[in-house]
């Protein structure tokens, strides 16, 4: 390897850090030492591989390729774009802030093991954003379940086991059928001795791809993506896991492993199998705007404050897929925006109810109240955090959902409603949602203090060190959006021009 290969440095460095962690097995302080640094050397790498990222260009950069099973045309290839690059810079920043916040003593017992894990887990995110061969791309995505299924079942809440096992097979029954769909790929790409399983090469090839071929295959993906960000009807593993998860377990949960099934949508569902796209659209469309509203009410009636953001997950991924489908640029850019948005939002939220459950022991809001009255601090992170989920102008989460509302009132099918129907709809989400968030704020915040919350500290530094990086993205994306979307936008012209089978304007 050498400083060029900035793309395997990345899925190298935290293998790397798994070796002093096996000298310092038995020190729970240097094990917390050796993650630290791991993870901060790997945040310092995706930034370097930032500022080499040429803005502008549409197809992918940085790209390493090496045959790996030849015999098999399956290569070591990786690289990134503008739909990519920023979710490996997310995935590193959330990760490293997970790392430090366990640290101060949410994980105490078998402390190695969890370190361990997380290395583990953050060698499978960041590979399944720079995969660009199928099979390794499914070796990333796989390798993510093990270390997120010892993380909820060993360090999560009473009902671990049984959210646990709901994960894996939800998950792994997604899994086993884009597998299928990956070896069905494999034997269409060519005549044997010329199959591949290389994203550039397909693209090429796609054209020899039947139309049943493509609807069958394109519903294999679709899937295994669904499951994992996740959509109705599959989504009930979510609220589950993310309960029962530990607050840094709940972090990447929320922020990072979500996005993988948006990400598989506009890598691989779209560019490969067009047809089957267009197939699919009207269900897609009617789901993602199902997800949107559900998501929404369900939040709105949740008495336990984790479930409630966990819950709001599935309104706010619904708005991903909405902008994915609509085959829209403003769309396809505003549900790039909205993943990179939810994952610091509702991971900067599941970090403030960690924190806060980890001072009072208490989750269900109708035990809180009164917060802030002896929580300023806190107050203001999370009411910042709290707007900014409901799509206040300003900050984050209003840019992405306001491209996608703008893709969907453009979206025209050739048959069934269009976006005169599925746009007003879809803002309906953002009514609800601040119904629901405002009515949890009041809750949780005002009132009468409980008298066992008096005595009980605020934000210490290390949590303030830990929710800053995120409110100050939380900011600067929502006021300056412009130098993210101008990194984004031609990536997603490429994919959406693939999908539609026409060139699309850069606007």
């Amino acid at each position: 390897m050498s400083p060029s290969n900035i793309l395997t440095i990345l899925i190298v460095i935290p293998l790397l850090g798994l070796i002093p962690l096996v000298v310092f097995w038995r020190s729970r302080r240097a094990a917390y030492q050796v993650a630290i640094v791991t993870t901060a050397v790997e945040f310092v790498a995706s930034l370097v591989m930032l500022a080499r990222f040429k803005v502008g260009e549409a197809g992918f950069q940085m790209v390493e390729s090496a045959p790996w099973l030849p015999s098999f045309g399956i290569r070591y290839e990786l690289g990134v774009d503008g739909i990519s690059v920023l979710l490996v810079v997310m995935t590193t920043l959330l990760t490293l802030i997970s790392v430090v916040y366990s640290s101060g003593g949410a994980i105490k017992e078998r402390v190695s093991e969890f370190v361990a894990a997380f290395l583990l887990l953050e060698v499978g995110m960041v590979g399944v954003f720079l995969a660009l061969d199928l099979f390794l791309f499914y070796i990333f995505f796989e390798l993510m379940l093990i270390p997120m299924y010892l993380i909820i079942g060993i360090w999560g809440g009473q009902r671990r086991v049984y959210a646990t096992l709901k994960f894996v097979l939800f998950t792994l029954a997604g899994s086993l059928l884009m597998l299928v769909g990956i070896i069905a790929v494999y034997i269409a790409s060519g005549a044997p001795g010329d199959r591949t399983l290389s994203l550039p090469l397909l693209i090429e090839r796609r054209a020899s791809f039947a139309l049943e071929f493509q609807v069958w295959v394109f519903l294999a993906f679709a899937l295994a993506f669904g499951i994992k960000m996740p959509m109705v009807p599959v989504h009930t593993w979510l609220p589950d896991a993310h309960v029962e998860a530990p607050t840094a377990g709940s972090i990447i949960l929320a922020g990072v492993l979500l996005k993988a099934g948006g990400y598989g949508f506009l890598r691989f569902a779209l560019p490969l199998f067009p047809y089957g796209t267009q197939f699919w659209l009207p269900v897609l469309i009617f789901l993602s705007v199902v997800a949107i509203v559900y998501g929404a009410i369900v939040s709105a009636v949740q008495k336990d404050l984790k479930k409630l953001v966990a819950y709001s997950s599935v309104a706010h991924m619904g708005f991903v897929t909405l902008g994915i489908f609509v085959l829209d640029l403003q769309g396809g850019v505003g549900a790039t925006l909205q993943m990179l948005n939810h994952g610091i939002v509702t991971g900067a939220l599941f970090l403030l109810v960690g924190i806060q459950y980890e001072k009072t022991h208490r989750r269900l809001i109708a035990d809180l109240g009164g917060l802030a009255n002896r929580w300023p601090l806190y107050t203001v992170f999370f009411g910042v955090f709290t707007l900014a989920s409901l799509g206040l102008p300003g900050l984050n989460g209003f840019v992405g959902e306001f491209l996608v509302l703008l893709g969907a009132f453009s979206f025209n099918p050739p048959t069934g409603p269009g976006g005169l129907f599925w746009g007003p709809v879809a803002a309906i989400g953002v009514i609800l949602a601040a119904v629901y968030l405002l009515w949890m704020f009041q809750r949780v915040m005002f009132g009468t203090v409980r008298e066992a919350y008096r005595a009980l500290p605020d934000l210490s530094p290390l949590e303030v060190a830990c929710a800053v990086p995120l409110l100050a993205l939380t900011v600067v994306m929502g006021v300056f959006p412009q130098p993210f979307i101008a990194i984004i936008e031609p990536s997603v012209a490429r994919v959406i021009a693939l999908a539609t089978g026409g060139a699309v304007a850069i606007r």
